[in-house]
């Protein structure tokens, strides 16, 4: 996939996640945080024997949701509850 395709996958990966997690993100902290949780994702779904990647835009887009949604319950963890992104 392109970077262009990354980072609005991404973006919108980060956006979904933060929904689901009830954070209060920015765009680009959206975008960073769907990057992240797509390689982080990727990496946790590996462990479980199964390879995301070269399945296509949504396999990418919840492979990155996966992972952007354990990305932001670490990081709520570490901040012991406060809010991320603020």
């Amino acid at each position: 996939m392109g970077f262009l395709v990354w980072v609005i996958i991404g973006g919108i990966a980060g956006w979904v996640a933060s929904l689901i997690m009830k954070t209060r993100e920015g765009l680009l902290i959206n975008i960073i945080v769907g990057i992240i949780g797509g390689l982080l994702g990727g990496w946790v779904l590996g462990l479980f024997g199964m390879a995301p990647e070269g399945n296509g835009l949504i396999a990418s887009f919840l492979t990155a949701l996966v992972g952007a949604c354990i990305l932001l319950a670490i990081a709520k963890a570490v901040l012991g509850g406060r809010a991320v992104g603020k």
